[in-house]
């Protein structure tokens, strides 16, 4: 029977330890440090290595406690090295290397190396100075651009800009006055690319990938894709724009030629890779790579898995995804999936905590009654024990349906069971697959 620790605090981490938990070979769910949500599905310890320390303190704990594999959700102990270190450790962990997760911590790295092989990807320009970035703006002809931290930004470093004014003003905020400090030590200005954005994720065994359902996120605050960029509103799957051809495009022009170059190179890639693509015309162009789940899109796709997760990212890690799937294809279930997430007014600005949380009692196991589920993100308990807000996305709530438009429906009757004060959520979640029913 398996040990299972996962590393994290959000509403992927809570979803990682309900679905981990419902395999008939788990024995024992960790959560480090873990929420309000997912001490209800596992234990929650208390130890944090989401910012990139404590890593031997959680592999002492990995080896008391006999932990057959580790799960890392944030990209920030990815990044900083943590399954390099249990693997030193002797322990099996469910994530890339530095090294290959530099595909999301390094931006420049990332586009340089889909340049060397040809992966298909916008027109980008890299600096390291303000006075060269302004002069490079200043000679395009483009109305519209993208400006991005080359490094972590908690998924506010790409700013679209419509003009040259606000581009001047990203490149200015990242590289002279560094409002995202070291992660800005360079920037990457790319073309604007036309089309709809999709999420795709693959589970990768350094080899051989297979694919989960294919999402779509809600980035911006307001409805209407309006406002500043957030860590992620709200999220639907399956993708109608990721139809089997498109899918078939993307694992034969993107997905299988990065793990052949990664292994090329000598960092082969294992661990979930999460490609965010823009899509015209049946074709596909790489807008980033992340190395780990998506955060809401995790809370939609996972409860669309027919498979056993821990058996699939064990596999994965071991280097065995053809034994497990000699297929190499997934089984999913039927029928769509929509998260909505609700957050702390005020967010992705300033917030207050504490906020108590009416309408979880009963209901925080996140499966309240079928095609439901309610997933903490930001949540933390008060002295009193009362479920309260502890961060600007506070709950994800997940309805599945037989349609899109049934699983849209049930997530928000689920939002209407929710009240904290100056709670905020966006009301059209899943606007676009809508559109093209």
């Amino acid at each position: 029977m398996g040990r299972i620790l996962i590393v994290g605090s959000g509403g992927r981490e809570h979803t990682l330890a309900f679905f981990l938990g419902q395999s008939r070979d788990v024995e024992e769910v960790y959560i480090a440090p873990g929420n309000a949500g997912s001490a209800l599905c596992g234990a929650n310890i208390a130890i944090d290595a989401t910012g990139g320390g404590n890593f031997s303190s959680l592999a002492d704990f990995a080896h008391g406690e006999s932990i057959d594999l580790t799960v890392v959700g944030p990209e920030v102990p990815l990044c900083s090295g943590l399954v390099d270190y249990f693997k030193e450790r002797g322990l099996r962990a469910f994530g890339p290397g530095s090294k290959a997760a530099r595909l999301e911590g390094d931006k420049v790295f990332a586009r340089r190396f889909m340049e060397r092989y040809n992966i298909p990807q916008p027109a980008f320009a890299v600096f390291d100075q303000w006075s060269e970035a302004e002069s490079y703006l200043q000679s395009l002809n483009e109305r519209r651009i993208v400006v991005k931290a080359a490094g972590l930004a908690a998924g506010k470093g790409a700013i679209v800009c419509d003009n040259l004014t606000q581009a001047l003003e990203a490149a200015e905020n990242i590289l002279k006055t560094r409002v995202f400090g070291s992660a800005g030590d360079q920037v990457v200005i790319e073309e604007f690319l036309e089309g709809e954005e999709a999420s795709v994720f693959a589970i990768c065994d350094g080899r051989n990938a297979l694919y989960l359902a294919p999402a779509q996120d809600h980035k911006r605050i307001f409805d209407g894709d309006k406002g500043p960029n957030t860590g992620g509103m709200g999220a639907y799957a399956p993708a109608p724009l990721v139809t089997a051809a498109v899918l078939n495009r993307v694992d034969r022009e993107i997905i299988r030629p990065l793990l052949e170059a990664m292994a090329l190179e000598g960092t082969p890639y294992q661990g979930c890779l999460y490609a965010g693509l823009m899509i015209k015309g049946g074709e596909a162009k790489v807008v980033e790579f992340n190395c780990r789940f998506g955060d809401p899109e995790t809370q939609a796709v996972l409860p669309l898995l027919d498979e056993d997760l821990y058996q699939l990212l064990a596999a994965a890690a071991a280097g065995e995804l053809e034994s497990y799937s000699p297929e190499l294809r997934l089984k999913q279930k039927k029928g769509a999936a929509c998260c909505v997430v609700m957050a702390s007014g005020g967010y992705p600005g300033a917030y207050e905590k504490g906020r108590i949380i009416s309408g979880l009692p009963g209901l925080t196991g996140t499966t309240d009654s079928r095609g439901l589920y309610f997933f903490h993100s930001g949540t933390g308990n008060d002295d009193c024990g009362r479920t309260v807000t502890a961060g600007g996305r506070v709950l994800g709530i997940t309805g599945t349906g037989s349609t899109i438009a049934a699983a849209i429906d049930r997530a928000y009757q689920g939002v209407a069971r929710i009240d904290f004060e100056q709670s905020y959520f966006r009301k059209d979640i899943g606007f676009r697959a809508v559109k093209t029913i």
